[in-house]
């Protein structure tokens, strides 16, 4: 994707948007601890390196900031994880790191993208609203540390990009 500029002209920051390699596996672990209560282990998060499913986009300055793990199977797209880091969220990174994954989907000619999200997570739920997607179903008590329900949302007919 490459480097873009984020904030006003007095306080700039150069964010780049990349594919996830070898070397982010640790920090991304440490990320997965900061903002999951089910963090994914490193092995989890090593094995995503070589996964012929995943995709794997990493939004750093001079750490990386967040990321966001999808994957598109049979057609379908699905949102496995997204993450910013507490101290750097409500500055739009979750949008740019969204915006990738709806730009892939679109090269591939995918046109149903589906995730599971916290109940109670508003902002997550407002951002995917965002982008189209709207709850279809419930699983209830599916989170653990608290239980919570998960939210079933679906976002179809996206645009794709003509071949």
């Amino acid at each position: 994707m490459g480097y873009f500029q984020m904030g006003n002209a007095r306080k700039s920051m150069e964010i780049m948007l990349r594919k996830m390699t070898i070397e982010d596996v640790s920090a991304l672990s440490e990320l997965e601890k900061q903002c999951f209560t089910d963090a994914w282990s490193e092995n989890m998060v090593r094995d995503l390196v070589d996964s012929s499913w995943d995709e794997v986009w990493v939004l750093e300055s001079e750490t990386i900031l967040g990321y966001i793990n999808f994957r598109f199977i049979a057609g379908e797209g699905e949102l496995m994880r997204i993450a910013v880091l507490p101290e750097h969220r409500g500055h739009g990174y979750s949008r740019k790191l969204m915006d990738v994954m709806m730009e892939e989907a679109a090269k591939k000619q995918i046109t149903d993208l589906t995730l599971e999200v916290r109940a109670g997570n508003e902002p997550a739920i407002g951002l995917y609203k965002a982008y189209g997607f709207a709850e279809e179903a419930v699983r209830k008590n599916y989170y653990h540390n608290p239980t919570e329900d998960a939210l079933i949302m679906w976002a179809h007919g996206l645009p794709t990009i003509p071949t």
